[in-house]
């Protein structure tokens, strides 16, 4: 019996975010750049460099609650945007996974307009009368797909994104502790690509629609540069993945999976993410051990599963108003834990596994 396809969700670059988003559903908007939004009772993360020791800057954030489960989930990827550790390799990349339970982030909107009455009733008698009490507080939007809606999102003022800049915020995988006698160096703030919203489709919405032209375009060029004959792989039509004809010819392992990638993505060049949570992630080069067997859970012991994957488009769409910062990479492969564990009353994000695999020829993706 023929395994049953995953389905594939592709995010794409839409709207620039305004101001610092605010509200019980800031949280829920997948996006790219900007600062990490928290959970409800949950920390956000501020991981640093293992090479450079500075803040690393948030590539992606993704919303994404698995089905049946009670709790809302967010995935972070940082990477270090400095140029001597852009290709840095894993010492430069963090993933981590945050949860928390739906019914929690309930009880936290209750107490917020506890504590907001109790503080209206201090600071003017008959505050009630302004009927400030009675508004509900509307529950943060939910969507399919991975859960984002950019309206829901709400522009705030400079002030919002000021006090989330903290000199002295605590800092996951921080430097180790200062000897006697040492001077304490504050971290630097962390430094930020310019914020975007990420909007959603399914692939399968885009497999009638697949010119190749660009596809065949990058692959005659690294024709030139590898010399070798491409004409019999570019006679091919994109055929299932279960179909690969191209995969009689006599080419190297390496140049038939570089390939694929390409005629994969023809359909949806402008893709920055891919999202198949227990899948099949699209490789770039031949993947590694640690990829065919990734570590086990860190937490449970149990394995980890592919989740989702960045794509090359993303690294030109990272952007700052500081133009020394940039990220390289061909891939990087998200991998998670498959039961997506969570301890009771846990209040820091969990560390996942990210693979990175590099661009064989990174100027033909730009």
């Amino acid at each position: 019996m023929a395994a049953v396809r995953k389905p594939v969700l592709l995010g794409l670059r839409d709207t620039a975010v305004r101001g610092r988003p605010t509200g019980s559903g800031a949280w829920t908007a997948s996006k790219l750049g900007g600062l990490p939004d928290a959970l409800p009772s949950v920390a956000a993360p501020r991981p640093v460099c293992e090479r450079c020791r500075q803040p690393l800057a948030l590539v992606v954030q993704v919303y994404c609650p698995l089905e049946g489960s009670p709790f809302h989930r967010l995935l972070y990827v940082f990477a270090c945007p400095r140029p001597r550790c852009s290709m840095g390799g894993a010492r430069s990349w963090k993933v981590f996974r945050s949860q928390c339970l739906q019914t929690r982030e309930k009880e936290a909107q209750d107490a917020q307009k506890q504590e907001n009455r109790l503080a209206a009733e201090d600071w003017c008698e008959g505050a009630d009368d302004w009927g400030s009490d009675s508004e509900e507080v509307p529950p943060p939007q939910r969507t399919l797909d991975f859960g984002n809606d950019p309206h829901s999102a709400k522009d705030t003022d400079c002030t919002a994104q000021l006090r989330d800049l903290h000199l002295q915020d605590t800092v996951l995988g921080a430097a180790p502790p200062v000897s006697p006698g040492e001077e304490m160096a504050l971290p630097s703030l962390a430094p930020q690509f310019l914020p975007y919203y990420m909007c959603v489709v399914d692939e399968d919405d885009y497999r009638d629609f697949v010119s190749l032209d660009h596809a065949h375009c990058l692959l005659r060029d690294y024709q030139q540069k590898e010399g070798m004959d491409m004409e019999q792989l570019l006679s091919q039509s994109l055929p299932g993945d279960g179909d690969e004809k191209y995969e009689k010819t006599t080419i190297k392992s390496g140049d038939k999976i570089f390939y694929k990638f390409m005629k994969r993505i023809a359909a949806c060049q402008e893709q920055i993410l891919r999202y198949s949570w227990s899948g099949e992630p699209l490789f770039l080069t031949c993947p590694t051990s640690e990829i065919t067997e990734p570590p086990a859970c860190s937490y449970c012991g149990v394995r980890r599963i592919f989740e989702f994957q960045l794509m090359p488009a993303l690294v030109s769409m990272l952007r700052s108003t500081n133009l020394g910062l940039s990220v390289e990479f061909g891939t990087i492969l998200i991998y998670t834990c498959e039961k997506s564990c969570w301890p009771e009353n846990c209040q820091t994000p969990m560390e996942e596994l990210c693979i990175i695999q590099e661009d064989p020829d990174e100027p033909l993706f730009k």
